[in-house]
C-alpha cells in the first residue's frame, strides 16, 4: 500500500484503487501496526478513480513528512566507505570512514527538520560555497516512536563533497542547509520488510541529456534498517516518529552538480523521486 500526502487530504493505494483517508498525517503514521490500521480503513474510506488521482497529485502533492525530523546514517555502503576515503584522503581524515564503516556504531547525524524538506518535483538546492555537490539515492525508513519500521520511501541527500572532503568536522555544513534534502513521492507500507534485492537507480539529466546513471541494490548495505534504527533510538525519543535516510551506494565521481540540472532517483515498489536543482544568487 502507498500512501501520498497532499494539502487538502491523504490519499490511500492498493492495487491500482485509490481511498480518501479521513485523518491527520501525523495521527495516522505513528500507528504501530500502519499496515493493518490502512487495510482497516479501506471498508470506510472513499473511493476516487484513478483520473482524479492523477489530478490531485499532479497540484497538490506535499512530501509524505508531516512534523518528523529526518536524521540519516553514513557509510553504510562500500562504495560509500571507499568514496568518502578518496575525498578526505588530502585533509588525513581517510582512515575515519574506514574506521566507521567496520565499527558496530553507525554514523549517525541529524539531517533536516520537516520545514527544510522538499517533496516530488520541489528544488533542491546546492551550496554557494561548494565547488562539488552530488545527490545521494538513499532508501529512507519512516520510524514510529517505538523505533518500529512503519514504512518506506525515497531519499535524496544533498551533500557538498568539497566541504566534507576540507575536513570531515566540517560535516554538518555539507549535509545541513535549506533544500537539502528531499523526500517522496509517497510512503509505502508493507507487512514485511523490503527484499534485500530491491534495486535503487539515479539519472542526473542536464539540458535534456543524460550526464549520470547508476544503479545499486540493498544487498549492497553492511547494515540493516533495523540495525541502525536500533543505535538512533538508543538516546532520542521521537513522539511523532522521524525518517531515517540509510546512506548511499550511488556516489558520482569527477561530476558536480549545475543549476537547471534534474535528479531522478528510482527504487523498485516505491517509484521515482524527481527533483530539479537550483543555486541561490550571490
Amino acid at each position: 500500500m502507498k500512501l501520498y500526502h497532499t494539502k487538502e487530504e491523504i490519499i490511500l493505494e492498493n492495487e491500482n484503487n485509490f481511498y480518501l483517508i479521513d485523518n491527520d498525517w501525523d495521527s495516522l503514521v505513528i500507528q504501530e501496526n500502519l499496515y493493518k490500521k490502512l487495510a482497516q480503513s479501506i471498508s470506510t474510506a472513499s473511493s476516487i478513480t484513478e483520473e482524479e488521482f492523477k489530478k490531485h497529485i499532479s497540484t497538490n502533492l506535499l512530501p509524505p513528512i508531516g512534523s518528523q525530523n529526518v536524521w540519516a546514517a553514513g557509510v553504510t555502503y562500500y562504495r560509500s566507505r571507499k568514496a568518502r576515503m578518496e575525498e578526505s584522503a588530502d585533509s588525513g581524515g581517510a582512515d575515519f570512514y574506514d574506521k566507521v564503516y567496520e565499527a558496530d556504531r553507525p554514523e549517525l547525524f541529524f539531517k533536516a527538520s520537516a520545514d527544510q524538506v522538499v517533496g516530488h518535483g520541489g528544488i533542491v538546492n546546492i551550496r554557494r560555497d561548494s565547488s562539488w555537490d552530488v545527490p545521494e539515492p538513499e532508501l529512507t525508513a519512516l520510524l514510529s516512536p517505538t523505533g518500529k519500521i512503519n514504512g518506506y520511501t525515497i531519499g535524496n541527500d544533498m551533500s557538498s563533497r568539497s566541504i566534507e572532503g576540507e575536513n570531515p568536522l566540517y560535516l554538518p555544513q555539507a549535509k545541513m542547509y535549506d533544500k537539502s534534502a528531499a523526500i517522496g513521492p509517497c510512503l509505502l507500507v508493507l507487512h514485511t520488510h523490503l527484499s534485500e534485492n530491491t534495486e535503487i537507480s539515479m539519472e542526473i539529466s542536464r539540458a535534456g541529456s543524460v550526464q549520470f546513471s547508476e544503479k545499486t541494490s540493498l544487498q549492497q548495505m553492511k547494515r540493516t534498517v533495523s540495525e541502525i534504527a536500533s543505535w538512533l533510538f538508543r538516546e532520542n525519543s521521537f513522539a511523532k516518529g522521524c525518517y531515517l535516510m540509510t546512506g548511499t551506494g550511488i556516489v558520482p565521481d569527477n561530476f558536480t552538480l549545475a543549476k537547471g540540472d534534474t535528479i531522478r532517483i528510482s527504487i523498485e515498489g516505491i517509484g521515482t523521486l524527481e527533483n530539479k536543482v537550483s543555486k541561490r544568487d550571490n
